[in-house]
């Protein structure tokens, strides 16, 4: 839809309804168009997509408080999907982060990663004093 407002009369027939449908719908809190400084109702290309729903959803049979519920899960659908995005966004700047530093790591150089052995006492520090020690325990 383009932009801009749409009063009552356009916006019910863009939607295939009748205006006093639309006031009942306001009522119901269905939907919530915005008013100009007279008080007109100016609704909105999203307005007009929410009623042509609303319509889609009466004309399968559902009564206004089924359309109510519907379009609160269809709106809580799509709160936890732009949840998930944000998730997923998180997660891969967490992922160039960790990949970074392991980059940065490895371009530091292997010998900090892994230290050469050299001595049995290298393995187990805490037995450092008894292998030290000449022919002692």
């Amino acid at each position: 839809m383009s932009g801009g407002w749409y009063l009552i009369g356009i916006a019910a027939e863009m939607a295939g309804m009748h205006p006093q449908t639309l006031r009942v719908y306001e009522r119901r809190g269905l939907v919530r168009p915005s008013r100009s400084a007279g008080n007109t109702r100016r609704y909105s290309p999203e307005d007009v997509a929410l009623l042509c729903r609303i319509q889609e959803l009466s004309e399968q049979g559902l009564n206004l408080a089924g359309i109510e519920r519907v379009l609160e899960l269809e709106r809580r659908a799509e709160a936890a999907e732009r949840r998930v995005r944000e998730l997923e966004a998180e997660c891969a700047a967490k992922d160039a982060r960790a990949r970074e530093e392991i980059d940065r790591v490895r371009r530091a150089g292997r010998a900090e990663l892994v230290r050469v052995v050299q001595t049995p006492a290298d393995l187990v520090p805490m037995y450092r004093p008894i292998v030290t020690r000449k022919g002692t325990r």
